[in-house]
């Protein structure tokens, strides 16, 4: 049997026998996959209850910590609408008080009124009745005095035996006595009273006397004289072919007058400060004898800057001889200016110096203040200095300088009256006046003339200037001519030409004249090298 039972299993396949044989195996290996699988789950299950129990307290937690961050929030909220309702209750509280305590002042404002207006109707009601009264009176006066004097005529007439009317004509004679004594008492006050202001209406009165008195006399000159080594000079102040006469006259802006007189020349202009500049320029290159164009611009415009030097000189001299202080140093300048202006031949400068001690003497001898009118006296022509630079008569211009600089109001009206232009009010004013006609004797008729004519010169100078292209330009001839001098690289020949018509015309349309100007378009092209 056991050998049979070998051979069939030996029959059957090996793998069928590892089956077999792992079968066991394989049960025991699920069974033990089962439990830890079950063992996992129930503990998976186990830590998803303790996560849930967890998250769960968690999610208490922090609903029982927001619900109390809720509480105070609106503990807060609370706290605040309550702290602003009282902080606006207060606010109003104070407004409904401050508009309490105004209606009371107000009532008690008016409760003042009603008790002021009722004293003053009561004060008007006793003042009607005392008026009432008083009318009630009166009229019973009358009545008393009429009755009163009814008795008195009729006594009077029964003791003088005088009718009514000779009662009247010795009262008429009675008040034409009293009359007579209230004018005299009249006259004797007003007598007082032109004692009392005597002396000023006697300032006034000899002032005014010597003033009439002042005799007025006039010279005018435009020209000035220079003397020469000997005759031969003017051969070297013309030059070959007038080069030399020409450079001088374009470069200084005179017009140079030679003649047969022996030894000297004259020099024309309107221009005092450029009569002076040409003086000195001629004067100095006379002491080598040598006349050259360039020569001349050199010394010409050296002796402009000693000239601008001099004028701050000449001012200063000016206020020491005139023995004043405290002037400002802008007018000490000015005053320096009119060294070389003239009019009517009489140096304004030298004349304000004479008019500032003639005024000085003056109001010494009338008791006015000395001070001031010699003050107004030195600075009465302060004007003259730049009037042709502005538009206006000298005396406003001066006015309008004085008043810069801060200068009396005295000083001021002396200068603004001094022409007459406005009427003197003060002696010093009319001191100033009789002092200027003394030093200047000029007629009233011909006051005026020179600066016009001066004006008229400067005018046609400045309307030269105003073409594009002129570098300078100088009246000349009295007047008669106008020499005009372009800039070459500017101006062309050709245009030179149609430049002298165009300032032909615009002098006919803008300027008044008598006779005819002759214009004078100067166009010169100069070429400098140097050899080194």
């Amino acid at each position: 049997m056991l050998g049979n039972l070998t051979i069939m299993v030996s029959a059957i396949p090996v793998y069928v026998i590892v089956l077999i044989s792992i079968i066991p195996s394989i049960a025991i290996g699920l069974a033990s996959g089962i439990l830890i699988y079950r063992k996992i789950m129930q503990k998976r299950k186990l830590d998803a209850e303790s996560e849930y129990l967890r998250i769960l307290e968690e999610a208490s937690a922090e609903a029982k910590d927001i619900r109390k961050d809720a509480m105070i929030e609106m503990k807060e909220e609370q706290l605040r609408l309550r702290n602003e309702f009282e902080k606006e209750s207060k606010e109003k509280r104070i407004e409904i008080q401050k508009h309490e305590s105004r209606i009371h002042q107000k009532e008690d404002s008016i409760n003042k009124k009603e008790s002021i207006l009722d004293r003053k109707l009561e004060q008007a009601d006793r003042t009607r009745r005392d008026l009432e009264s008083r009318e009630q009176r009166v009229k019973s006066r009358e009545n008393e005095a009429d009755k009163h004097q009814e008795i008195m005529r009729a006594e009077l007439e029964r003791v003088a035996e005088l009718t009514s009317e000779q009662a009247k004509e010795l009262i008429v004679k009675e008040m034409q006595s009293e009359a007579r004594r209230d004018a005299a008492n009249l006259i004797k006050e007003i007598e007082r009273e032109a004692r009392e202001e005597g002396d000023k209406k006697a300032q006034n009165i000899v002032a005014l006397a010597i003033q009439r008195c002042a005799v007025d006399q006039s010279s005018e000159t435009t020209t000035a004289v220079i003397a020469l080594p000997n005759d031969d000079m003017k051969g070297r102040i013309i030059g070959r072919e007038g080069r030399n006469i020409k450079a001088l006259e374009s470069t200084l802006g005179v017009d140079i007058i030679i003649d047969d007189t022996p030894d000297i020349i004259t020099l024309s202009g309107f221009d005092p400060v450029r009569r002076e500049v040409a003086k000195l320029t001629i004067e100095k290159m006379l002491l080598d004898g040598r006349f050259q164009p360039a020569r001349i611009e050199e010394i010409a415009d050296r002796i402009r800057r000693d000239i601008v030097i001099s004028l701050k000189e000449a001012g200063d001299n000016a206020v020491a001889d005139a023995g004043l202080f405290g002037i400002h140093s802008d007018l000490i300048r000015l005053l320096g200016r009119l060294k070389f202006r003239t009019s009517y031949g009489q140096n304004v400068l030298k004349h304000s110096i004479e008019v500032s001690h003639l005024a000085g003497l003056l109001a010494s001898e009338l008791g006015a203040d000395v001070k001031i009118a010699k003050r107004a006296g030195l600075l009465h022509d302060i004007g003259k200095a730049v009037d042709h630079e502005f538009e206006g008569t000298h005396v406003q211009i001066g006015v309008d300088i004085v008043k810069k600089y801060h200068e009396n109001e005295k000083v001021i009206h002396a200068i603004a009256a001094h022409h007459g232009d406005i009427e003197p009010t003060s002696v010093e004013a009319i001191i100033v006046q009789v002092a200027d006609a003394i030093s200047g004797s000029r007629p009233g008729a011909r006051r005026d003339s020179i600066e016009f004519y001066v004006k008229r010169l400067e005018k046609m100078e400045s309307l030269a200037n105003s073409f594009a292209g002129v570098d300078q330009s100088y009246a000349i001839q009295a007047g008669r001519e106008i020499r005009v001098i372009v800039r070459p690289e500017k101006v062309s020949d050709a245009e030179a030409v149609l430049l002298a018509k165009d300032i032909a015309k615009k002098l006919e349309s803008e300027l008044e004249y008598p006779g005819q100007i002759k214009v004078n378009v100067i166009r010169e092209m100069r070429c400098v090298e140097f050899a080194k």
